[in-house]
């Protein structure tokens, strides 16, 4: 008996009202093991509203009489929704990386972007999607380098991968800038590693930590649904 995952999963059914198969992504078992751990939990009528307004069948029933842009803000909303929902679990982890987006993050509907030469902070987001989203194949990773670089720019590129745990084909071109002789001696070992930036092209993802942010912060922001 997976003790842990079984008290994860109960608490994101109770408290969250996801879905069967929402809790097996999070938690990493099977659908099945789900449906047994939390089969007596009642959900309320809210929460049975919000499951339903997930359901790729009700959505569609909707979508089919309304625009195109109307059927996209209508799936940001749901997205939304979805985040508030882990973000009344109250764990701190998902807590401080949802804050750390809203700080640091890009503000794209449709994709995460996040760029710092830290590399504590970017293996913290990564660790961050993968516990919540499970997307380590989709991360992307893009490297802004000084001319100083130039010469290993092959080992930053590897530095970054290894800190983020991703392998080269996550890699997409890097940018060298190069200074004039007026500015290059002023760049020079400023930031040994340049700027790194993760992006994961998914709505849904982006959506749900702009659901949770909000949630946790108290606050409505219709724009990021628009």
């Amino acid at each position: 008996m997976k003790t842990k995952e079984r008290e994860r999963a109960r608490e994101l059914r109770r408290r969250g009202g996801l879905s069967i198969k929402q809790i097996a992504g999070i938690v990493a078992v099977s659908p099945g093991s789900v449906s047994v751990w939390v089969r007596d939990i009642e959900l309320t009528p809210a929460q049975h509203e919000a499951l339903q307004r997930r359901n790729p069948v009700y959505s569609r029933q909707l979508w089919g009489q309304e625009s195109m842009a109307a059927r996209a803000r209508h799936a940001r909303r749901v997205y939304q929704e979805e985040g508030r929902a882990l973000a009344q679990l109250g764990d701190p982890f998902h807590a401080a990386g949802c804050m750390l987006y809203w700080a640091e993050g890009g503000r794209s509907r449709n994709q995460v972007r996040l760029s710092n030469s830290d590399p504590a902070m970017l293996r913290f987001f990564a660790a961050f999607l993968r516990r919540y989203f499970r997307v380590p194949e989709k991360v992307r990773v893009w490297c802004n380098l000084h001319a100083d670089h130039a010469e290993r720019q092959a080992a930053v590129e590897d530095f970054w991968l290894d800190v983020l745990e991703l392998p080269r084909t996550s890699l997409t071109k890097s940018t060298v800038n190069v200074y004039s002789k007026y500015t290059k001696r002023k760049r020079t070992n400023m930031l040994p590693y340049g700027t790194c930036r993760l992006s994961v092209g998914s709505t849904r993802i982006v959506q749900s930590i702009y659901g949770s942010i909000q949630e946790y912060a108290g606050f409505e922001r219709e724009e990021w649904v628009r």
